[in-house]
């Protein structure tokens, strides 16, 4: 069983950054795949970004390149998302979930995660 609990959000303006934080404790495997998903209000969770657990493969969706940032530290045991220029639409809750599939199209999909997280809210104000 792997537990996760997620760090960060709150409130931030147009154009403003933000880091939220993955911990991450329980039974691991190298092999696991950490993503991040969003879900705004009235829609469908979505998936944001994902990263290999040794951190030296990443994969982002096209709405975040550029602006989001997705890394992994193993010494903490946690997993980082920062998130440079934000915008309004991606106001929504985030979380943080393991999956044992490898970082494929299948990790852009919320249903092989498991053990997810709360969800901090991110809200951005314009």
């Amino acid at each position: 069983q792997v537990h996760v609990v997620e760090f960060g959000g709150g409130l931030v303006q147009t154009g403003g950054s933000l880091t939220l934080s993955c911990a991450t404790s329980g039974r691991i495997f190298s092999t696991y795949v950490m993503g991040w998903f969003r879900q705004a209000p009235g829609k469908e969770r979505e998936f944001v970004a994902a990263v290999t657990w040794s951190g030296s493969n990443t994969m982002y969706a096209d709405s975040v390149k550029g602006r989001f940032t997705i890394s992994r530290d193993n010494a903490q045991n946690t997993g980082y998302l920062q998130m440079n220029s934000l915008k309004p639409d991606y106001t929504a809750v985030y979380s943080c979930g393991v999956t044992p599939v490898m970082l494929n199209l299948a990790a852009k999909m919320p249903t092989p995660y498991h053990s997810w997280g709360e969800g901090p809210q991110v809200t951005v104000s314009t």
